[in-house]
Parts: C-alpha cells; structure tokens; sequence
C-alpha cells in the first residue's frame, strides 16, 4: 500500500479495489479516465491512493463499469502479512456491524406484531 499511496493525485491516480470475494484487491491507474468518470474526477481523487474497494462497492457499479476497471489495471497488490491480519478483522467487523443491524429490524417486526395483535383484540 506505501507505493499505492504515492499516486495520489489529479495527474498520478491509483486505486486499489478488490476483496477476497471478487478475487483478491488489485491495483488501478485511473489517471487518464478521471475526465470520463461518470460521478466526476473528484469521487476517484477523495479516495486517490488508497484502498477504495468498499466505496466502488457500494455504490453498485455496473458490468460496463467494472469492464471499464479492467481496462486500467496496473497488477494484484501485494499484501503483507500484517496488511492481511488488518483486513481481516475490518471484514469480521463490518459482518458484525451488519448482524447488529438485523437484530433490530427483527426486534422491530416483533414490536409491530405484538402492537397489531393488541389493537386487533381491542376492536
């Protein structure tokens, strides 16, 4: 990531985007598509130099967009074994975020039932 983090600019912009589920984080050279982006130069330029895969993620980008992606990759980046460990448990984390979050919609339906079952009795 130290010679990712170099590119960084309107004139010398990397990417990286890739997880473990769409075959490891990969290294992009955007530089000359800033000018034809879509959301604008300035979306690719907030993250230049960085690991941007959540963001390219969830926005839900398109098969024509990860077509276009291909066409500017420089190589698979390299991790280290600490890089490794650290995505690790930013993935266990995000998992967990997001089981929290299903325990409160189902805690809210269950609410909702209850309160329905209520009112229909008192009709």
């Amino acid at each position: 990531m130290e010679e990712v983090a170099k590119h960084n600019k309107q004139d010398d912009c990397w990417l990286v985007i890739g997880n473990d589920k769409t075959g490891g984080p990969k290294v992009y050279d955007v530089t000359k598509y800033l000018d034809d982006h879509p959301g604008g130069a300035e979306v690719l330029l907030d993250v230049a130099g960085q690991d941007a895969d959540e963001f390219f993620e969830d926005i839900g980008h398109s098969k024509d967009a990860r077509d276009e992606l291909a066409n500017h990759l420089v190589g698979v980046l390299k991790l280290d074994e600490a890089e490794i460990q650290r995505r690790a448990e930013a993935a266990k984390a995000a998992a967990e975020k997001g089981a929290g979050g299903m325990n409160l919609v189902v805690v809210l339906v269950a609410i909702l039932a209850i309160v329905a079952a209520y009112y229909k009795t008192q009709m």
